[in-house]
């Protein structure tokens, strides 16, 4: 029986049950919560940082901000309030459209 030991997303349970595998799974607390979403969003970036083609990268873009939108509800905030930010952000200091590549800066 391969172990997994990882976070996965609400009906993959469904899922193995339907195939008529045996599984065990448990509930974590909201510190393990957290970190398994956080290894999860290493997880998935990585994915993304993999991948061949657009649509592999929409795929993979779509599971981080399934997680992103996880975080932002366990630090107390919803995916509107971390948009607000990222624009407030964007708007103080730029986004990333330009393509600018900072070679270096002369220190004084």
């Amino acid at each position: 029986m391969p172990t997994y030991n990882k976070l996965v997303r609400d009906k993959i349970p469904n899922v193995i049950e339907a195939t008529g595998k045996s599984f065990r799974t448990r509930n974590l607390d909201e510190e393990e919560y957290i970190k398994e979403l956080k290894l999860k969003l290493a997880e998935e970036v990585g994915e993304y940082q993999a991948t061949l083609d657009d649509g592999q990268a929409i795929e993979e873009l779509a599971d981080v901000m399934e997680i992103v939108h996880a975080l932002a509800r366990v630090h107390g905030s919803t995916i509107e309030e971390v948009d607000k930010v990222r624009e407030e952000k964007a708007n103080k200091r730029g986004g990333f459209q330009e393509r600018i590549f900072l070679i270096d800066v002369e220190d004084e």
